[in-house]
């Protein structure tokens, strides 16, 4: 607290500490003074995410998405437009529709394959700065690797969670978030290995296994997302903790992600193919957008909470892990 209030933000990003709050907001419900130690650790995650950023543009304006979110959300959008122009003049297919004919697959894997190599990039660096700052803060033994196994399980199953009190009840909207990404994630490389290996039809039958698991994941997203928003407006706002632009910037694009998808599949078999693409085209847009403020957004926690609970097993700090 006196670190945050000194400005010191070298010291503060150094802290391991900061990450192994989990906001359970324990402390904030107990404190006579009502100072809300929970929302200033909040805070400072967020300004450490901001310092460590590269570049550091990009995590300024994650940090003030209250002022920048039309460039964050409105930039990828028009970069769709003018792609699309450009490879085909935006032409609209006939119904049946088929996405694919709108939106090439080669072009999705030249885009986001690039877009994920720059993100990967970003993130490693700031990773790499994170886990050299940490080393000063205490001596670590051991291997790296055999710590991050625990520490993993951990994260997987949200063990730290079962220890809270107050705000306990966001385990479950997190859990839900967390799988629904995962999945999304396998399921995208299943799409490679079934239309490239498998030469599977494309678009998938309802039925097909890979087009249920990709539903399921959808459902999972769509659950997290509507228990953290209601823990954040609903009756235990109080002892969840405020909401900061910056939080509530990354809920509203994975919200938009999960709508755009959903609408784009439903559209795409009873509505007009040109209302469908255009829903197509903001879906991808709020794709690009979740992946290029990976590295500065609550996605970053991942990172971030993983070396600082992986660095505090090596230095005895969280020998439970």
């Amino acid at each position: 607290m006196h670190l945050a209030q000194w400005g010191l933000a070298d010291k503060l990003a150094a802290d391991p500490a900061v990450w192994l709050c989990h906001q359970c907001n324990d402390c904030t419900t107990r404190c006579p003074r009502d100072a809300k130690p929970g929302d200033v650790m909040q805070l400072v995650r967020a300004l450490t995410i901001a310092h460590l950023a590269t570049p550091s543009f990009l995590g300024r304006w994650v940090a003030n998405a209250r002022t920048t979110w039309p460039v964050l959300v409105g930039v990828p959008f028009l970069f769709w437009i003018v792609v699309l122009y450009a490879v085909h003049g935006m032409t609209i297919p006939k119904a049946p529709l088929v996405y694919s004919t709108f939106v090439p697959f080669w072009l999705i894997y030249v885009v986001y394959f690039s877009v994920t190599g720059l993100v990967g990039l970003a993130t490693l660096s700031s990773g790499m700065k994170f886990w050299k700052m940490l080393e000063g803060s205490d001596r670590r033994k051991g291997s790296f690797w055999s710590h991050l196994i625990p520490v993993a399980v951990d994260i997987m199953f949200h063990k730290r969670f079962d220890k809270c009190g107050t705000a306990r009840p966001r385990k479950t909207g997190h859990f839900a978030l967390f799988w629904g990404f995962v999945g999304a994630a396998v399921i995208s490389a299943l799409l490679i290995v079934d239309i490239y290996i498998l030469k599977g039809e494309v678009p998938m039958a309802l039925t097909h296994p890979f087009k249920i698991l990709g539903n399921l994941s959808a459902v999972l997203l769509v659950i997290g997302v509507v228990m953290l928003i209601n823990n954040r407006v609903g009756d235990q706002k109080e002892q969840t903790g405020i909401s900061s632009s910056y939080d509530s910037f990354f809920l509203s694009v994975v919200a938009l992600v999960v709508l755009t998808g959903c609408l784009a599949e439903l559209f795409r078999l009873t509505l007009d193919p040109t209302i469908a693409c255009y829903t197509y085209i903001a879906h991808l847009s709020f794709v690009m957008t979740l992946f290029v403020t990976f590295p500065y957004s609550k996605f970053a926690h991942m990172m971030y909470r993983t070396l600082a609970m992986v660095h505090a097993r090596m230095t005895g700090e969280d020998v439970k892990g």
